[in-house]
């Protein structure tokens, strides 16, 4: 290839750095006999029965920030949560069936919880850290004791959409898809259920005061459950309703306000005492494109929703991501908008500090990146992975980041080291 071919595809912006420099060998036919060997090569592997494919190939990654890579998973990890207590384990549940305990600091497995029949697409640690659940689409699902290493209990359910902990409590509460929600004493089995609509139970928490459990529906409809009597208190419904199923929910800490997310790119504010809706938020830009794309026959690509909702805890903000890669900060008591950002790639999830106003966000581009709301600026992006984030926390201290993604693998990001 001629130097001045080249020239265009070497240029730079200003202020970039150059990754990697590739000599070009001057010697073409050198340069085929090499190409021809990394063909063989290729080939050779694929006889041997190699698990790569031509989606790994896009797997390409410039540039790493993570300071651990656990790559015990062979398929996507789907879902991921940190030990309350110390922060210093891991769970990780993936495509490949399997769900991993393991330590932070270095990546060891601490348990390795089998037997799932499908994708685990629930893991988490109860309040004290010495339960995990993991829970797999199928509806199977289980219950590690950490320090022992052995399981303590068992229930399987109609395909699952979702399990949590109590707060306080070695209680569990489940959705399925039909709709029905299950709850149960650990590891007694003890068990209540709240009827189904017929429809997918898509989301649903249990309030900070430990009684009430809000759930979001398919249709739309957002319940509010009485938990020790088993009995609905309120039901978000007709004009309250989203127009559309129900993606994600959060609660503040003081269980006092819920704010729920949907397909139909709005986030509503509800008052679970009184079940009503307090205020509606939405970014135009991102709501006209749900109508538009409603009204096409071929809804199911690249249609845009709200993916996640948060509370600010240090402050009266609430921020709304969305799979346009849009994200919004506002401001309860005015309900005004502090702040609208638009990132390339979709945002699957976002999470605030403990205790300042700042935000995270996980995209589908493989990246987590820190804003401040205050300002609006972005202070900071974590890179490493190549493929989307599905899953993410952020320890206590907010000094460490663990991602889970579509490469199969999860990542740990220590923020506090003097080169960032």
């Amino acid at each position: 290839m001629a130097e001045q071919e080249l020239r265009p595809q070497l240029e730079l912006h200003e202020g970039e750095e150059i990754v990697e420099v590739i000599e070009l060998n001057p010697n073409q036919e050198t340069a085929e006999k090499e190409e021809d060997d990394l063909s063989n090569e290729v080939e050779d592997d694929e006889d041997d029965g190699g698990w790569e494919t031509e989606e790994d190939e896009t797997m390409e990654v410039v540039r790493d920030d993570s300071d651990l890579t656990f790559s015990r998973h062979t398929k996507a990890v789907f879902c991921l949560s940190l030990d309350p207590k110390t922060n210093s384990m891991a769970v990780t549940g993936g495509e490949d069936d399997m769900a991993f305990v393991w330590r932070v600091t270095d990546g060891e497995v601490l348990l390795q919880c089998t037997g799932h029949k499908d994708s685990v697409i629930s893991a988490s640690f109860s309040h004290d850290s010495a339960l995990v659940v993991t829970g797999d689409m199928s509806g199977l699902i289980k219950v590690w004791k950490v320090e022992t290493k052995e399981e303590v209990w068992s229930f399987e359910v109609g395909d699952l959409q979702w399990v949590e902990w109590h707060p306080c409590a070695h209680v569990l509460l489940a959705g399925t898809d039909e709709g029905s929600c299950w709850m149960w004493k650990i590891p007694s089995g003890d068990c209540k259920t709240f009827a189904g609509t017929g429809c997918q139970a898509t989301c649903g928490k249990i309030l900070p005061d430990g009684y009430r459990a809000v759930v979001g529906y398919e249709d739309g409809t957002v319940r509010i459950w009485d938990l020790k009597q088993g009995s609905q208190l309120h039901v978000m419904k007709g004009q309250d309703s989203h127009q559309g199923p129900l993606t994600c929910l959060a609660a503040n800490d003081t269980g006092s306000l819920v704010l729920t997310g949907s397909v139909d790119c709005t986030a509503k504010l509800l008052n679970p005492l009184t079940g009503k809706v307090v205020a509606v938020f939405s970014v135009p830009n991102s709501t006209k494109e749900c109508v538009a794309k409603e009204q096409m026959e071929d809804t199911d690509s690249n249609s845009n929703s709200v993916e996640t909702v948060g509370f600010c805890r240090v402050l009266p903000l609430i921020a709304v991501g969305f799979l346009d890669g849009t994200m919004g900060i506002w401001d309860i008591p005015s309900q005004t908008l502090r702040h609208k950002w638009q990132l390339q790639a979709g945002i699957v999830q976002l999470l605030w500090e403990d205790h300042s106003p700042i935000i995270y966000t996980g995209s589908l581009d493989g990246a987590v990146r820190i804003w401040d709301a205050r300002s609006g600026r972005m202070e900071s992006e974590c890179c490493g992975h190549a493929a989307e984030i599905l899953d993410f926390m952020v320890n206590k201290e907010a000094s460490v980041i663990v991602t889970a993604s579509g490469d199969r693998t999860a990542k740990v990001f220590c923020l506090q080291r003097p080169e960032r």
